[in-house]
């Protein structure tokens, strides 16, 4: 994310926005504009060469009016505090617009976890559950994967908290492999959503989506199983995706004119998300500067890895030929970047909807673990296809009822149905 970009002031930004539309009074902006707890850890950890370092971790808890505070957990280099209170924030709108009865919260961890063993990963993750255990639990604080952290880590985690709780403890997070407790689908749920929205704008917007042309940036899971549905649920083609290498330190773009194979990509993909650039170039695969899927000649343009990515200063490289913008990642526009967008009449999918198809099926998931019944995949995403399509309408409901801007749809819809808790349970 570029520096000048601070994603806790853009966060306050779109909410103020909203909050001026909605004439929210300042009881209530005060107790939304930040989040309710925050907590900074020095973890230490032993390395496998003996060494003893200390990590800043971080978890950040901005509301629960609707229920338990529910988000991820990064590990990542770049990590700052100010960046988990603006995910702790889009998780709170993220679960209101899904309509789901989870609050927001947004843990990370500072550490380039590609530098770690699994061993080292493992230690750090404890060592994190251990001083923050108190302040999690299925009815009150539930972590999942984010960047950098996968569904081992959360196992991991979960036995930590059951080890310190004296009791077998599922629940404690989600995202977990499926024999621990995991749901099926939940793999692929985040991707599977954005594709879902994708499908549900064209059909608003009169598109046939057979033969639409997509752009990706990014390769990590969500970017992965978008490619993989916008291809197989809506027979269009993905001409690119991007990834970060961490050897060069810096991103490239992975292009086919006739569309990419997103299945032998993943063959050749690490679990960080890189792209093995030489056996890609061998398979007639063209490699492109990182900003390059950025102004290709697409119908759909998919930002799918940081916040930050269309700014004032690049958002006019966007193609013409781009009709929808579907933000599979948290943040990546900025409200100066909205405006342009706004005056190109580009059809925005704002990322707390486009990308809340992973805590639905974290919810799933939450309840399959209180009832101790597991559904088949089948039916997990057919609930989640369900929800996802009434969540697109409820916003897009709500953008022509009031004549706005998507985004400012789906901050209205969310902001409501959370205000509505907060006075209900007598908060404000």
């Amino acid at each position: 994310m570029s520096k000048e970009i601070n994603p806790f002031e853009l966060a306050q930004k779109q909410f103020d926005r909203v909050a001026d539309m909605l004439d929210l009074d300042e009881e209530v902006r005060a107790f939304l504009r930040w989040p309710k707890k925050e907590f900074h850890v020095r973890i230490p950890v032993r390395m496998d060469n003996g060494e003893l370092k200390i990590f800043d971790g971080y978890r950040v808890q901005h509301n629960d009016a609707l229920g338990p505070h529910k988000g991820g957990l990064r590990f990542y280099q770049n990590e700052t505090f100010d960046t988990v209170r603006a995910l702790s924030l889009w998780m709170t709108w993220k679960c209101a617009v899904a309509n789901v009865p989870l609050g927001g919260g947004k843990g990370g961890v500072v550490v380039d976890p590609t530098a770690l063993s699994d061993r080292e990963k493992e230690r750090l993750l404890r060592g994190y559950a251990r001083l923050l255990w108190k302040d999690f639990g299925p009815r009150t604080d539930v972590p999942a994967p984010d960047m950098g952290s996968n569904a081992q880590m959360m196992c991991w985690f979960m036995d930590e908290y059951s080890q310190l709780s004296g009791q077998y403890t599922p629940g404690v997070v989600t995202g977990k492999p499926v024999g621990a407790g995991g749901s099926l689908g939940r793999t692929q749920a985040t991707g599977f959503g954005v594709v879902v929205c994708i499908r549900e704008a064209m059909k608003k917007l009169g598109i046939d989506s057979k033969g639409t042309t997509a752009a990706i940036q990014g390769f990590g899971n969500v970017a992965q199983y978008t490619a993989t549905n916008y291809i197989e649920k809506l027979k269009g083609i993905v001409k690119c995706v991007s990834c970060w290498d961490r050897i060069d330190k810096t991103s490239y773009t992975f292009y086919k004119a006739d569309g990419i194979d997103p299945h032998f990509l993943m063959s050749i993909t690490d679990q960080y998300g890189m792209i093995d650039k030489k056996l890609a170039s061998e398979n007639g695969y063209e490699i492109l500067s990182g900003d390059a899927w950025r102004s290709l000649d697409v119908d759909v343009l998919i930002p799918a890895a940081l916040e930050g990515q269309i700014t004032l200063d690049n958002v006019n490289t966007i193609s013409k030929q781009v009709k929808i913008i579907a933000e599979a990642a948290n943040g990546p526009t900025t409200t100066e970047a909205d405006e342009v967008i706004k005056k190109r009449n580009i059809f925005l999918i704002p990322d707390f909807l486009c990308n809340c198809g992973g805590v639905t099926c974290s919810y799933f998931e939450s309840v399959q673990n209180d009832a101790n019944f597991y559904w088949s995949e089948d039916e997990v995403l057919g609930k989640l296809d369900d929800k996802m399509s009434v969540a697109f309408n409820s916003v897009f409901g709500m953008a022509k009822e009031r004549n706005v801007y998507m985004r400012d749809a789906a901050y209205m819809v969310a902001i409501q149905r959370v205000v509505t808790a907060m006075k209900l349970r007598g908060w404000v």
